[in-house]
């Protein structure tokens, strides 16, 4: 028989043979089954798969960034924290790491690379060894970032796999390969919750893609392995560790030499993080407030679709007037102050601290809790929900300024939040009303509530201004003297306003000039002056200096019982250096979509009337320069050494719960307070609750730093303009005057006496003497002549 004959029999005996027909049958049957599941998974059965036209018009949530007027990103809006950037943006040496450790044949390939799905196949599947990799061609990854992997339970991975090669295909027919690496660049996951090469770069080196260096380069591509394991942040010799072998991969395939590797590796890894959360990073209460200005101002315009503008997907550069670098120092000043200021309320009260030893503070703030009313609805008890209250368990808070995670009760966590001062910093060009600096408390992720734009405290002696900016316009001379004893005055039901301190000099014959009692801040004059001029005249004149709020008609308002906003009190300060207008702040410049195109412009409103006269503007910077100078905020010259042309006024209220200052300089006008947000609690004694020491040392600080920056000097070298020689030789006058006998008989023109009457009673009663002391003069006149 020869050997074609046996060969065929070999193969009748085979195919007759029934364990050979099943193992056709069952790889037949298997072929079969691969084909039916391709079919089903390309058909749809397992979902949809994205077409040539969803592909082609690819729509990815985009952050929008919030920036400074600089340009300085200052925060973000976003679902997933992504920024787009052009493939001409990408340096060379990050898509050469990425292509050298993700894909080494991502230019040869068309989307799936089969001998890495064979290894793949036998190495991970068959053999069970993990080290083969994924076998996912860059262009499949990116397959997963735009469009997710859906859970098919046990199906899961041959499902979406498949998906992602048909995808992986269909991209590679859309886009070219730059435009392949530009878009999963811009859509890859890295580490802390950060989708995109700019993002990434921005987050961890604060510094634009095209800035980074070859082993920072590495060192995010060789996040995109493990985002969490590698994340340089949390695991920095281990991040270092991959980046060693990202540099390595880009030597073995020749993208770097070995000199350039070495080199890199020597390198320890050095971040410059910067957290875009709401809650932290830079600036967190002026980006919310900006955020809820865009909910409101994005509405009156529309996308070119005719859809509306989302903040949190279409990429908006929302640009704003805010300064950051002046932002940082700010944030310092009041980190600092707070926390020095902090320390100093505590120990003043030592052990009788009204937010644990005052039932009644405590009580009531305890009731006020979520936790309180919702365990009250449920029909607890008082005894029963104070129980579950007193439970001990990990929470979060402030302590020394810090976040501080301690095992405590609800209860003792009241306790901190009730003990915690609070503050507000705003910094304004009095000539624009852009806001430079904007602080809302101390700290946002404890304290939502914004004492910015949310609250109204009183104001204390800062409202002192106002009044003495009424007299003057009034005809009040600015050499006018006011007896600073003090008076009952019947008509506002026994009222005696006194001062904070005693004074030898309080008696009925010692008068002091409204310089010199505005700058020390005489609470008996500053009534004196209101009641000489008018309440209604002062409010009038409050209001026409940008004061919007309701002002009660009592005297009182003298002393700052009037609850106002800093953004009320900037804007009517403002008017003492913008040519006597009130300013209208402001925070967005403009907001650019994200092909470029401006969709809204501020624009200047229309220049507000004077609200006082040049000489009334001239005299009263002269009276809060003397503040600084030598009245109650004498302290920026000798403790933090301020030499600027500096005006101001200091503010204190009852209790000592509100403290105050307002600094005015001739390009930037700032206002401080500080105080606790429950209104029983307040300082304990004046010497520490006062405005000089409670909220004058931020604006030292503040501004100390700011000297000592050469960026600032158009701000910190400027200085007020020169009053006019009449306005000069209208303050030629002594601090003090003593009352003599003939003034005493007939009066002196300049002295203002207001006893307890009503103003009207001791409007006669001046005019009287005005009469009898011109007769006298007259007589002594005509004496002469004979």
């Amino acid at each position: 028989m020869n050997s074609k004959e046996s060969s065929s029999n070999f193969w009748k005996k085979l195919i007759r043979n029934r364990w050979f027909k099943w193992i056709v049958g069952i790889i037949l049957a298997g072929f079969a089954a691969v084909l039916l599941f391709m079919g089903s998974v390309y058909f749809g059965f397992w979902g949809k798969i994205p077409d040539a036209k969803e592909i082609t018009s690819l729509k990815q949530a985009i952050a929008s960034g919030v920036y400074d007027h600089n340009g300085k990103l200052i925060g973000k809006y976003f679902i997933y924290d992504r920024e787009l950037v052009a493939y001409d943006q990408l340096p060379k040496h990050l898509v050469d790491a990425l292509v050298a450790t993700e894909d080494a044949r991502f230019y040869e390939h068309d989307g799936v690379d089969s001998r890495s799905m064979l290894r793949v196949l036998f190495k991970s599947i068959l053999m069970g060894d993990d080290s083969s990799g994924g076998g996912s061609t860059i262009t499949m990854q990116l397959a997963k970032n735009l469009f997710g992997r859906p859970d098919h339970g046990l199906f899961s991975m041959p499902v979406n796999k498949y998906k992602e090669a048909i995808v992986a295909g269909r991209l590679e027919d859309i886009y070219a390969k730059n435009e392949i690496l530009t878009l999963y660049l811009n859509t890859v996951s890295f580490s802390d919750n950060t989708y995109g090469i700019e993002s990434a770069a921005k987050k961890f080196y604060n510094k634009e893609v095209t800035d980074l260096t070859l082993d920072e380069s590495a060192t995010l591509i060789g996040t995109l392995k493990a985002n969490h394991s590698y994340n340089p942040r949390l695991f920095r010799e281990r991040s270092q560790l991959r980046r060693d072998v990202v540099l390595t991969q880009m030597q073995k395939y020749g993208y770097i030499t070995e000199a350039e590797a070495q080199n890199a590796m020597l390198k320890n890894i050095k971040l410059t993080y910067r957290s875009f959360q709401s809650d932290e990073g830079a600036a967190p209460y002026f980006r919310e407030q900006i955020r809820q200005e865009l909910d409101t101002l994005l509405k009156q315009y529309k996308k070119p679709d005719g859809s509306d503008y989302d903040v949190y997907k279409d990429g908006l550069r929302i640009y704003t007037t805010l300064d950051l670098d002046m932002q940082e120092i700010a944030e310092d000043a009041m980190m600092a102050h707070m926390t020095y200021i902090q320390n100093q309320y505590e120990k003043a009260y030592g052990n009788y601290t009204p937010w644990r030893k005052n039932k009644k503070i405590f009580q009531s703030a305890m009731r006020k809790l979520p936790v309180y009313q919702k365990l009250k609805k449920e029909g607890l008890s008082e005894k029963e929900i104070i129980a579950q209250l007193e439970k001990k368990h990990s929470v979060h808070v402030l302590e020394q300024m810090k976040d501080t995670v301690l095992e405590i009760s609800t209860l003792d966590s009241l306790q901190y939040h009730l003990k915690q001062l609070n503050t507000g910093f705003l910094a304004l060009e009095p000539n624009t009303g852009a806001v430079r600096a904007y602080i809302g408390g101390v700290n946002f992720k404890h304290f939502k509530y914004d004492h910015i734009s949310q609250s109204k405290r009183q104001v204390g002696s800062t409202f002192k201004p106002f009044v003495y900016t009424a007299a003057l316009q009034n005809g009040t001379q600015p050499c006018a003297y006011f007896p600073i004893e003090a008076v009952t005055y019947k008509d506002e039901e026994d009222w005696t306003p006194t001062n904070a301190t005693k004074n030898e000099d309080d008696d009925e014959h010692t008068f002091y000039s409204m310089k010199y009692a505005l700058s020390h801040s005489v609470n008996t004059i500053a009534v004196k002056v209101l009641k000489h001029t008018g309440v209604d005249k002062v409010i009038d004149q409050a209001h026409a200096m940008g004061i919007q709020s309701d002002l009660p008609q009592v005297s009182s308002i003298a002393l700052g019982t009037a609850e106002l906003s800093l953004k009320e009190l900037a804007s009517a300060y403002a008017s003492f250096v913008n040519d006597s207008r009130p300013i209208k702040p402001y925070y967005i410049t403009k907001i650019v979509d994200k092909r470029g195109k401006v969709i809204m412009e501020h624009t200047t409103e229309k220049e507000a009337p004077q609200a006082f006269s040049d000489d009334t503007r001239q005299t009263m910077i002269e009276y809060m320069k003397a503040t600084v100078n030598e009245g109650t905020a004498t302290r920026l010259r000798y403790t933090y050494g301020l030499q600027n042309d500096i005006a101001g006024k200091t503010g204190t209220t009852q209790d000592n719960r509100d403290a105050w200052f307002v600094g005015i300089t001739p390009k930037l006008v700032t206002v401080t307070w500080v105080g606790n947000d429950n209104h029983q609690i307040g300082f304990n004694s004046t010497r520490i609750g006062q405005g000089a020491n409670a909220a004058l040392p931020m604006f030292g600080r503040f501004y100390k730093k700011l000297n000592q920056n050469a960026t600032f000097n158009d701000i910190t070298n400027a200085h007020f303009e020169d009053p006019s020689e009449e306005v000069v030789a209208a303050l030629q006058c002594e601090d003090r005057y003593e009352e003599t006998f003939v003034d005493r008989l007939f009066g002196n023109k300049s002295t203002i006496k207001l006893k307890g009457e009503d103003t009207e009673e001791a409007q006669k009663k001046e005019d009287e003497k005005k009469k009898k002391r011109k007769g006298f003069f007259s007589f002594l006149k005509k004496k002469k002549a004979q």
